[in-house]
């Protein structure tokens, strides 16, 4: 599911010590999601970084029949009530998504997604800079 971009694998911890400026560092680089991914996995919050990206992917489509498919699949996973991955949203941006998943537009998540995002600066990133994954990453980083 992950694509590891090659300069993940030549120099993935190369920015460890920047993400520890803003959440924004850690979601602009692959190692900073899969580290930050790891971390939410232990803290049965992974929805929120998975309906993050899904969001950032949805942003890029071109086409009205790949933005169809793409919103209902990230609806059932991700917005609806029970979904499997179902995300923290209130009833009022839930129930706003599900009267207009039928004619979606690029703008369709963009309340949950900013709901998520803040979710995720206020209470996960605060966590996650304290989290053995994120000092064991930093210690490796140090060491090189």
């Amino acid at each position: 599911m992950w694509k590891i971009s090659k300069s993940f694998l030549t120099d993935p911890l190369g920015d460890v010590e920047t993400w520890s400026e803003s959440v924004d560092k850690v979601l602009g680089c692959k190692a900073g999601q899969i580290a930050f991914r790891e971390f939410l996995k232990s803290q049965y919050s992974e929805e929120n970084i998975l309906f993050w990206l899904a969001c950032e992917e949805y942003k890029k489509i071109k086409t009205a029949p790949e933005m169809i498919s793409s919103a209902n699949r990230i609806y059932s996973e991700f917005v609806q009530t029970e979904a499997p991955r179902q995300i923290n949203i209130d009833c009022g941006t839930r129930e706003n998504i599900t009267k207009n998943i039928c004619k979606p537009s690029l703008t369709s998540f963009d309340t949950a997604q900013k709901l998520i995002y803040s979710l995720m600066a206020r209470d996960c990133y605060p966590r996650f800079l304290k989290s053995g994954i994120y000092q064991g990453l930093l210690r490796r980083s140090d060491s090189r």
